[in-house]
């Protein structure tokens, strides 16, 4: 049965809110057939890491593998291919200034991540924009970061529905046009209006993270601790989400099951205490919570 949070807000026209559970992540990531092969569990790709970046996608890159994505392969500038793959072999990579490369792997994949380590600059602008005049129905998006910056300044954006947007708190506020403070205010309403301006699924990331999507009850996670507190934890969440969409194909459940397993793992990594945790070593703990 699933458990109902109820807001503690005293307005009567307040939603519940639903709390994630270890069901979220079984049904998105179900037991593997005998028969299965990588190319059973989704093509990724992750794009991102400016200059000096390469830690945001091989993070991203290493996460989608961990919660068992089939393919991943990460599109950066060619400088940052030995600190990608130098210690994650499992990883491909391809030359992001390469444009033949590039329309080349996106045409493959099943799920594009894009936005660890990006930048603002015009590199990255012009790879944003790559992704978003794609015109393959079935593929998916999850936008992070930077591209959520550069996403949040384009003068007529659309919205749209094959999109997952996991925004903290700084940068929901840009999405919106208001301040920081007024969406921690209420993070609640705060997600609604992310889903009804920008479509698609809503994860607003910070203390008790929320998951939004247009006729559903909002998710609430419950789980992780102040030790997650680090630099990384975006681009690990971001591949997460990447690596269970692109075996799962569902935008809301996949959003879900990543946060979950994102926090569960930073709670199995703090028992030696919270202080000193490492994004790194919470992404190697995803492979634990996903196989429960």
């Amino acid at each position: 049965m699933v458990r109902q949070y109820t807001n503690p807000m005293t307005q009567p026209d307040y939603p519940q809110l639903q709390r994630l559970e270890p069901a979220d992540i079984a049904r998105a990531l179900p037991p593997r057939r005998r028969d299965a092969h990588k190319g059973s569990y989704g093509s990724v790709l992750v794009i991102g890491g400016g200059q000096g970046m390469p830690g945001a996608v091989r993070l991203a890159g290493e996460s989608a593998l961990r919660v068992g994505a089939g393919r991943v392969t990460v599109a950066s500038l060619p400088q940052h291919l030995t600190a990608v793959v130098g210690a994650r072999p499992e990883l491909m990579f391809i030359n992001a200034d390469d444009p033949k490369a590039l329309a080349t792997a996106l045409a493959q994949a099943d799920v594009v991540a894009i936005g660890p380590g990006l930048g603002t600059d015009a590199w990255a602008q012009s790879l944003l924009q790559a992704v978003l005049s794609q015109s393959q129905p079935a593929q998916q998006w999850v936008l992070d970061a930077d591209a959520l910056n550069l996403l949040a300044a384009m003068p007529a954006p659309v919205a749209r529905d094959n999109w997952i947007l996991t925004p903290h708190p700084g940068e929901a506020a840009r999405l919106l046009g208001i301040t920081t403070a007024a969406v921690q205010a209420d993070r609640l309403a705060a997600v609604g209006a992310l889903q009804q301006r920008w479509g698609g699924v809503v994860v607003l990331k910070g203390a008790g993270t929320l998951i939004g999507a247009a006729g559903q009850v909002t998710s609430l996670c419950d789980r992780g601790n102040p030790g997650m507190a680090i630099p990384g934890m975006g681009d690990v969440l971001t591949g997460a989400v990447a690596g269970i969409l692109a075996q799962c194909g569902q935008p809301l459940l996949a959003a879900k099951a990543a946060v979950l397993a994102q926090a569960m793992a930073g709670d199995l990594c703090a028992t030696d205490g919270e202080r000193g945790l490492l994004a790194g070593d919470i992404a190697r703990a995803l492979h634990a919570v996903v196989n429960p």
